[in-house]
């Protein structure tokens, strides 16, 4: 018997200020920091201890997972920080207000970029290192990156294609680890947290696409020795 938990980061800087994040390195809010010890303090009362654990490799989720793990006495857990589970790639609207791309291209047209299953953003053209918003500078693709192949950075993606990247690390490195009894812990981003979900539960995208994921609620799964799940369930935020 194995459980894996499944954790969107707490709230960032640009969760905050209403802005796309996507790959863009932004860094937990005074919030998110709470937010992240609150889940940390929901799994120590589950009596959950962990054998390994993942995190994308953008700030706001390391930060997560090392609350998590500090609130609960488990930093010695190894961790893994895998370009794979980032935040999807919005494209061209990474950094924009979400309000002000509502009012120049219209709220339909903005929700099918942030939520369709398989139509993507509008792309980017240029790999830019660092990018600056409101006079402050957020690392973009940086040297993080340079061990990737040209074609697996992201201009743009949707559901579909985040589903693509996190899959081989499912089934490389997850699965196995599930399938040998460990207790596993992921901390990742609300796109890359509903791949996980669809893999793992085999959902339909019509369905996935609704699926809502708060900041900083672990969700607790349970499975059997085939990887069948046994219980699912989400630990809530308590107001903070």
């Amino acid at each position: 018997m194995s459980h894996l938990v499944l954790i969107r980061h707490g709230q960032s800087e640009w969760n905050a200020a209403n802005r796309f994040n996507g790959w863009i390195d932004t860094q937990l809010s005074p919030t998110g920091i709470k937010q992240a010890q609150a889940a940390g303090q929901a799994l120590k009362e589950e009596g959950l201890a962990f054998d390994a654990a993942y995190s994308s490799a953008l700030s706001r989720t390391i930060m997560t997972i090392d609350e998590v793990l500090t609130t609960l006495g488990q930093l010695y857990v190894p961790q893994t920080k895998t370009w794979r589970l980032n935040e999807r790639h919005y494209g061209s609207l990474q950094g924009e207000n979400k309000d002000a791309m509502f009012a120049k291209y219209g709220h339909d047209q903005v929700q099918i970029w942030r939520r369709s299953y398989e139509i993507l953003p509008p792309k980017i053209h240029v790999f830019e290192p660092e990018v600056t918003i409101d006079g402050k500078r957020y690392p973009a693709f940086d040297r993080r990156y340079n061990k990737l192949k040209y074609g697996q950075l992201p201009v743009s993606e949707n559901i579909q294609s985040t589903v693509k990247r996190v899959l081989p690390l499912w089934q490389k490195n997850i699965r196995p680890e599930l399938e040998a009894g460990k207790n596993i812990l992921i901390v990742a981003h609300g796109t890359s947290v509903r791949a996980l979900t669809k893999i793992i539960e085999g959902t339909a995208p019509a369905d996935i696409v609704k699926l809502e994921i708060p900041n900083a609620e672990p969700i607790v799964y349970n499975f059997d020795n085939k990887l069948n799940i046994l219980n699912k369930k989400v630990l809530k935020q308590k107001s903070l």
